[in-house]
């Protein structure tokens, strides 16, 4: 198991999310080329490292789903 480089990182959900539960997102100067995704509901949990094209893609979804 490797460790998580967000253990200390401060998370972020956007400010349209209001009390639903959503993703968190986090960048660290650890891993400055990565971006940490966590669930709002359980921020112990998993946190999901992506790289900046996988980020983007999930933006432009988001995006599109809203």
């Amino acid at each position: 198991m490797t460790e998580n480089p967000f253990t200390d990182s401060e998370f972020f959900k956007s400010g349209g999310s209001g009390d639903k539960g959503c993703v968190e997102a986090a960048i660290t100067r650890r891993v400055p080329d990565r971006v940490g995704l966590r669930d709002s509901k359980n921020p112990q949990g998993t946190v999901l490292i992506l790289r900046p094209g996988e980020w983007a893609a999930f933006v432009r979804y988001t995006e599109r789903a809203s």
